[in-house]
């Protein structure tokens, strides 16, 4: 099964607030409230998404987290490799050096191939798009011309 780890999760939950008002500074207290999310995840998330560029942080007595651009400029992909690291499928998508097969192995460029469609797919879906209501609980909406770039 492919997963992403409770930290995404978390983490789209905690951008998708901050999103609903963009430029407002948020304390990580003030998420952890709004959220449920336990304080001390909810400041490790911060941290790491304000280190790669999704956050931007204003430390004081005033300050806090705020996105680090338009909501509608974060994709889904920037999220997951925030949290997770490298969209990869397998080990070889990521790296040969860990596959004992590499040298033998007829269909690492198709993991390849298969890896970038998905990073595409992940790179058309923007934070904006996943605080709007889907048309149903179950489907999320992605643009089928993404999928052959």
């Amino acid at each position: 099964m492919l997963k992403l780890s409770k930290l995404t999760d978390y983490g789209t939950v905690i951008l998708s607030v901050m999103a609903r008002q963009e430029g407002r500074l948020y304390s990580a207290q003030e998420i952890c409230d709004s959220t449920g999310i336990a304080l001390p995840t909810v400041s490790k998330i911060l941290k790491n998404l304000q280190k790669a560029g999704v956050l931007t942080s204003v430390r004081g007595a005033k300050g806090g987290y705020s996105l680090a651009r338009a909501a509608s400029k974060i994709s889904v992909a920037a999220i997951i490799f925030a949290l997770e690291g490298p969209i990869a499928l397998t080990e070889c998508s990521d790296s040969h050096q860990s596959c004992e097969q590499a040298a033998g192995c007829n269909i690492q460029g198709n993991w390849h191939v298969l890896n970038q469609k998905i990073h595409h797919a992940l790179e058309s879906v923007t934070l904006a798009d996943m605080i709007v209501p889907a048309t149903r609980p179950d489907e999320v909406m992605i643009p089928v011309a993404s999928l052959y770039k």
